[in-house]
């Protein structure tokens, strides 16, 4: 195949993978729901009914229950691309003079990253019982606009806390509910928040380790065979030195899984580093995902003003500390 052949399929298989994060990693219900509605009524115009029904059992499976599909994805991406830098990559940097310790970052982040996925996915998030309900609705106080006193549950059957919400995918309402996340197959509430935020800070930085050893390597293979001051005749007979785009080209034909790999990591890197300052902001904010994507929807669909604020907020260094040192059951809302 061509240059541009392969260039094609590069794009679309990253473009894809792209997309199926931003698409899955937040805001899921919603994502998920528009999607199931919209094929329901294109499905329905041509397939016969026996297969609507099957298909829409799939899907129900899938995306309405909890299952491993992202966690084995999450998987399968991390062994492609540590099983690319640890086959080509590292062999590579170390014929290049790269020192060993620098090589083995990406190891060492990988292994702590990969604590904080277990604790992340294995911890329960706040899981709100009969035993510990009466203890959560002391917790927080209701604001009156996102969640209001005396809304119940009706699939636990008791009165809602505050800052809860029941994720229809565990089938279960969470304390201080954020968002349920699929590439950890668990919900992230007021007990694992910590964790993920742990394991989006090791992750980014594993992936940053990675990125930049791969572009070194390829930034010393273009420095040490002096490409960039390389020439070429045309057919006038006319010498051109060469530009940006035929070394692009030559790197993508001599290197063409680690050029796709390098590529993949760079849109990953911007997204995991949007995903986790968002994570960040909402933590000092002493917001979750849920109410934030709860009030954006309540000011663009009934026009409202939230004029009190945020009551949750109760300064950077506190609203930290409620994070990595939740509010116990046991204290009382202040008044």
């Amino acid at each position: 195949m061509d240059f541009l052949t392969l260039f094609a399929i590069y794009g679309i298989v990253v473009l894809g993978c792209i997309l199926l994060m931003c698409t899955y990693t937040s805001q899921v219900e919603t994502s998920l729901g528009r999607l199931g509605n919209f094929s329901t009524k294109v499905s329905s115009l041509f397939l016969p009914e026996w297969l609507q029904t099957t298909l829409r059992g799939a899907f129900h499976r899938l995306f309405h229950q909890q299952n491993r599909l992202f966690v084995a994805l999450h998987f399968m991406l991390e062994a492609a691309v540590y099983g690319e830098f640890t086959f080509e990559v590292f062999g590579y940097c170390r014929e290049m003079g790269f020192g060993i310790n620098g090589l083995l970052w990406p190891y060492w982040l990988f292994a702590v990253k990969t604590y904080f996925f277990y604790r992340c996915s294995t911890k329960d998030p706040g899981t709100i019982k009969r035993s510990n309900h009466g203890q959560l609705l002391q917790v927080y106080p209701y604001d009156g606009l996102m969640f209001r006193e005396a809304t119940s549950c009706p699939t636990c059957e008791f009165v809602k806390p505050a800052r809860s919400k029941h994720c229809w995918i565990c089938n279960r309402c969470v304390h201080r509910f954020d968002h349920h996340c699929v590439w950890v197959n668990n919900c992230i509430g007021a007990l694992n928040l910590k964790y993920f935020l742990a394991y989006l800070v090791t992750l980014t930085a594993a992936v940053a380790s990675v990125t930049l050893l791969t572009g070194g390597l390829l930034l010393q293979a273009v420095l040490s065979s002096d490409l960039i001051n390389a020439t070429y005749i045309d057919n006038s007979g006319l010498t051109h030195p060469v530009g940006l785009l035929f070394i692009i080209q030559h790197l993508f034909l001599t290197f063409p899984r680690i050029v796709f790999m390098l590529g993949f990591l760079i849109f990953l890197f911007l997204l995991l580093v949007g995903y986790t300052f968002f994570h960040f902001y909402l933590s000092l904010s002493n917001k979750t995902s849920n109410e934030w994507y709860k009030l954006r929807s309540l000011v663009l669909c009934h026009h409202l003003h939230n004029s009190q604020g945020n009551i949750y907020f109760k300064g950077l260094v506190a609203n930290l500390k409620e994070i990595f040192q939740p509010v116990n059951t046991s204290e009382k809302k202040s008044n």
